[in-house]
């Protein structure tokens, strides 16, 4: 049955790719499917992935792009897929546990009663991450704050990445209108998600930063959230959001 799928985008992931896959297909109650988006890691991410679809073969599947295209364009690229083969529960997920896989049957059960989306929130009861320098933490959660200050959306973590779409939301939102790239891409699909009067949810969650290979967090992902932030409220005077039935 396919049901739910879990969007990984990938670069240089090969400490932790195989475990992920595994956790997933091995470790929880419920059966989710899994699709890599890898930008051409040059460390070999992808060749383990081919080696595992052989094991796994129906629930694990590859989408390669010719390099660093974005977390933006990686996502949406998933949810095309996604949309194209059926699935009626779409997650995004990072590839270096920093998001507990466990807590997947958990964003689901939220969509499953009733929410539109569902978001693993990282300051929806106070703030809970682990390993991260304090400045970084004051940063993320003072820039949520932000989001919530200018779009007047009530999300405590609009910048996370731990989420769980129904099929009707990605079907809803035009996809060809997202247009930030970084870590904004988070923020603009919960907006648009919420203009069109969606329910979403935030599930507690406990973020631990990553323990092999590196972030790839930068200034000029934070400013495109910062300055895109106020563009995307600007836009959202002169743009319809049909209201979903």
């Amino acid at each position: 049955m396919k049901e739910n799928l879990v969007i990984i985008p990938t670069y240089k992931e090969k400490e932790n790719i195989e475990n992920i896959i595994r956790y997933v297909f091995e470790k929880l109650p419920v059966e989710f499917h899994i699709l890599i988006i890898d930008d051409n890691s040059p460390d070999g991410t992808a060749e383990i992935i081919k080696g595992l679809m052989e094991i796994f073969t129906d629930k694990l599947h590859l989408i390669e792009r010719p390099g660093k295209l974005g977390l933006g364009t990686a996502y949406i690229r998933g949810f095309r897929w996604a949309l194209e083969n059926g699935y009626q529960y779409i997650f995004e997920m990072d590839a270096d546990f920093s998001h507990n896989p466990d807590d997947l049957v958990r964003l689901r059960e939220a969509c499953l009663s009733g929410a539109d989306m569902s978001v693993g929130s990282r300051y929806v009861s106070g703030i809970n991450v682990v390993n991260w320098p304090l400045a970084r933490v004051l940063m993320s959660y003072f820039a949520s704050i932000y989001v919530r200050i200018i779009t007047g959306m009530k999300v405590h973590d609009s910048t996370a990445g731990f989420v769980c779409y129904t099929k009707k939301v990605l079907q809803t939102i035009n996809l060809e209108k997202i247009r930030m790239k970084g870590y904004g891409f988070q923020i603009e699909m919960k907006f648009t998600t919420w203009k069109h009067g969606f329910k979403i949810k935030e599930v507690p969650i406990v973020f631990i930063d990553r323990q092999e290979g590196t972030s790839k967090m930068s200034g000029g992902i934070f400013s495109e959230a910062l300055f895109g932030v106020i563009k995307l409220k600007w836009h959202s005077y002169f743009r319809k959001y049909p209201k979903h039935h």
